[in-house]
């Protein structure tokens, strides 16, 4: 490293490598060692690779040649560097974009290649799987020049040491506005979400959110997607005019409360509710089961289909309403944004830390109002398909 390392191995080994395409081998290596407590940085090392054939050095458009041709004879072969590598990765928690399913791969082929022992990491951090979670509504992708667009933080040069220190920062960045929204929730959040609508007006201020009234049939569409970054699983997404389709939907009138009859894996309840629902509702449901299906139909699968607008509760068109939840270590909290709306039209957020289903349950009683930013989620599981409606926020009307 540029500056020396310390004796311990609790740093965080932040690295990147550049490959050749398609054949991936490594042409240029760059890491960072990092405090886990303060994120300084606490030394660095890079240096390009020759690989065992220079004639292999290509890279796709719109990335630079590390290695310069005049200047391939002079710089040092993957095994030159091993132990270098090992000293930097072994037994420290690997950090990087893309770690598990790129880097770390890599490294293994490349000690494996030349029969020396592979570095071992204590743990891992990727920050591919953990912006995708946490930040990932916010970018059209999981790039990281992405990111360096979104945060101003210049171009993204692809040189193994300069990706490694954007990472980093844009690890730094993420986590600041998420400290800041979870500890502000009413005014960062809302900030985010809103455009110049103030939220007590029932409006669908939210960005990415349409009315039923404003969605036009025939730009329904289905999108494939992969069912995480990289996977070979493919999923379907509905978009409308090209962009995923959300649906806000106002004073959507309760028929039946919640229901905690049926729990997932984890033991967690399923909290769910019906709804009835408004014409111009029903005509964009019907459209996006039909694109959906159709899909279903397409691919081959034989999973029954189940309509997401049903009449079994009576002769009124009703759907089902979704409250994810999620858990954190041992605490189960909603995965909703739930607000209550008082009379007055005044709006609070609230604080429901601690899961209780018993509190959401007393609130949304029959004949109740309720304001429902819905995302669509096709779902094809166990020989049964349809499209899930997963309330991303929520707001009960007190009235």
């Amino acid at each position: 490293m540029s500056s020396s390392p310390t004796q311990n191995r609790s740093e965080i080994a932040f690295f990147h490598l550049e490959t050749t395409f398609p054949t991936r081998s490594i042409v240029d290596f760059g890491s960072i060692l990092v405090c886990p407590e303060t994120l300084v940085e606490l030394g660095s090392y890079s240096t390009p690779v020759r690989p065992t054939d220079p004639s292999l050095i290509s890279f796709p458009s719109g990335r630079s040649n590390v290695i310069a041709p005049d200047s391939v004879v002079y710089v040092p072969t993957f095994s030159d560097i091993t132990d270098k590598v090992f000293d930097v990765l072994n037994g420290r928690i690997w950090a990087g974009h893309n770690i598990l399913e790129f880097h770390r791969e890599i490294i293994k082929k490349a000690f494996a290649e030349i029969d020396r022992p592979t570095p071992e990491p204590e743990g891992t951090i990727d920050s591919l799987a953990l912006l995708t979670q946490k930040f990932g509504w916010r970018v059209d992708d999981m790039e990281m020049a992405t990111f360096a667009t979104y945060f101003g933080l210049g171009k993204q040069t692809h040189g193994s040491l300069d990706d490694v220190r954007m990472n980093l920062q844009v690890l730094k960045n993420c986590a600041t506005i998420l400290f800041l929204e979870r500890s502000l929730p009413e005014i960062l959040t809302m900030s985010s979400w809103v455009s110049g609508v103030s939220l007590a007006e029932g409006s669908s201020g939210y960005a990415g959110f349409v009315e039923p009234d404003e969605v036009s049939i025939s730009c329904i569409s289905p999108c494939i997607v992969p069912l995480f970054p990289r996977s070979p699983i493919r999923k379907i997404k509905l978009l409308h005019k090209d962009v995923i389709l959300q649906l806000f939907c106002s004073r959507l009138i309760v028929r039946f409360g919640i229901s905690t009859k049926f729990v997932d894996d984890a033991g967690r309840p399923k909290l769910s509710f019906v709804v009835d629902t408004p014409t111009s509702l029903c005509q964009v449901l019907y459209a996006c089961d039909t694109v959906a299906q159709n899909w279903v139909l397409d691919s081959g699968c034989g999973s029954e289909w189940r309509p997401a607008v049903t009449t079994k509760y009576g002769p009124y068109p009703t759907v089902r309403l979704h409250i994810p939840t999620v858990v954190d270590g041992d605490v189960v909290q909603f995965a909703t944004d739930i607000y209550k709306k008082e009379a007055s039209g005044n709006v609070q957020k609230l604080d429901l830390s601690e899961f209780d289903a018993t509190e959401i349950e007393a609130m949304l009683k029959r004949g109740s109002f309720v304001d429902a930013f819905l995302s669509l989620d096709p779902y094809n599981y166990l020989q049964s398909a349809g499209i899930r409606l997963v309330t991303e926020r929520l707001i009960i009307h007190s009235e």
